[in-house]
């Protein structure tokens, strides 16, 4: 490999990021156990407070990783939207499918409205993990908009 595609390769990588991945990660592991979990005890009456609080604990994660990206200079960020926005149009339609099965199976209130929060967390987490995990490694030319 010449030294100038070595630094392409190596530059990027090199970098100090911060773990936007793994916090998405263990974003996504909250709402699937708590998803997992609630999913479990329908239809009878589950309680709300452990999947409830899992999401809570995703919807923090999720804040943290979106904040911990906009503090990212130099990034590839053209890149970084065109990944995330072909994954979020994906995966909106998903979670739309499973949102209409739910409907379709008769979840009402407070059990729909946790379900579908839990799935716009996952609906938005994927995209973002996608697109920075693509993005970490492009080189940037910092003389170029983003």
């Amino acid at each position: 490999m010449s030294d100038g595609a070595r630094s392409l390769v190596e530059a990027p990588s090199a970098r100090r990021l911060p773990p936007v991945d793994h916090v998405a990660l263990a974003s996504i592991a909250l709402v699937v156990v708590g998803g997992i979990y609630f999913a479990a005890h329908l239809p009878a009456r589950p309680s709300v407070a452990p999947s409830a609080g899992l999401l809570a604990g995703a919807v923090a994660l999720l804040l943290a990783n979106l904040v911990m990206l906009s503090r990212i200079r130099p990034f590839a960020w053209r890149l970084f939207r065109r990944v995330a926005g072909w994954a979020l149009l994906a995966y909106a339609l998903i979670a739309g499918m499973l949102e209409l099965v739910f409907i379709l199976d008769q979840t009402r209130g407070f059990a729909l409205l946790l379900l579908t929060l839990m799935l716009v967390v996952f609906a938005v987490d994927i995209p973002v993990l996608f697109a920075f995990s693509v993005a970490r490694y492009q080189p940037v030319d910092e003389r170029l908009p983003a």
